[in-house]
């Protein structure tokens, strides 16, 4: 049996939420509500591929960012109406059987995703726009990305990947599945960081920030690698580099632009670049 204390030997736990109150936080404080969510699909393509499973859970939090109570969790299948591809089922372990006859109860997903102040995802960019495509009745919400809205190296984390995240946290569970997502994700937000907050509570800060969508039009051809080594990404439908940064960086990120892309000797065929200003019922659609 392996020595717990043998700091040369790591053990991790599964992932196992209990509904109910988790005995953290202050129960009788102000609090809210938010559900997380995750989706199986038969790909990546937001326009063409459909969602194969849909998870939620939600649960209450204080202001301080502890969770004091778990919810039930939901998960419904959907019957794609074509077949699954090699890739998706060796990934989700969803086969075509799973899937013959299920569908989604659309109304009582809507109500519960509805009644959340926050709807939450690991991967936001993806997950918002195909749930809201499959729940069209789906009122404008408050959403947030645990991928991209912590700062998990200052956490003291490596990487952004659910698995390896909670492997570092001492977790496990089963990955590519959405329910098992879901629990993986509320489990990182119990994390506290060195100064006693949990995760939670700075996902939560930066969500209720406004954030900033940059986009280089009018940038040299040449600039391209400069602007992908600072994080842009390029964008084929529109044909421009972009980026979003948050409040605090929004300044350093156009000082950045204006001497590195639109400076006069730098070819640009436009003064500066197009920003969009953003906030948590708009990112990520």
């Amino acid at each position: 049996m392996p020595d717990p204390a043998d700091p040369d030997i790591r053990q991790l736990r599964r992932v196992d939420l209990r509904i109910g109150e988790t005995g953290a936080g202050d129960p009788d404080a102000p609090s809210r509500v938010a559900a997380v969510i995750d989706v199986e699909t038969t790909g990546l393509n937001q326009e063409t591929d459909s969602v194969i499973e849909l998870a939620v859970r939600r649960f209450r939090f204080d202001p301080g960012g502890q969770i004091v109570e778990i919810g039930r969790s939901w998960c419904w299948r959907e019957d794609p109406c074509v077949p699954l591809s090699d890739d998706i089922i060796r990934i989700t372990g969803i086969t075509n059987q799973d899937l013959c006859g299920h569908q989604i109860d659309d109304y009582l997903a809507t109500q519960i995703i509805a009644s959340a102040d926050l709807v939450i995802a690991h991967n936001a960019s993806f997950d918002r726009p195909m749930v809201e495509k499959r729940l069209t009745d789906l009122p404008r919400k408050q959403w947030a990305c645990s991928c991209q809205e912590i700062d998990w190296v200052s956490a003291g984390f490596e990487g952004r990947s659910l698995g390896w995240l909670c492997a570092q946290a001492g977790w496990f569970y089963d990955a590519h599945r959405a329910q098992g997502d879901v629990d993986a994700v509320i489990q990182l937000l119990r994390h506290e960081r060195t100064d006693g907050r949990p995760l939670l509570f700075e996902l939560d800060d930066k969500a209720s920030s406004y954030s900033y969508l940059l986009e280089a039009v009018g940038s040299a051809f040449w600039t391209k690698d400069l602007l992908r080594m600072r994080g842009y990404r390029w964008d084929p439908k529109e044909q421009v580099w972009w980026r979003e940064v948050f409040e605090a960086d929004f300044v350093a990120e156009q000082s950045w632009l204006e001497i590195e892309v639109y400076a006069h000797d730098k070819g640009a065929r436009a003064m500066g670049p197009r920003v969009t200003r953003r906030d948590a019922y708009s990112r990520y659609r």
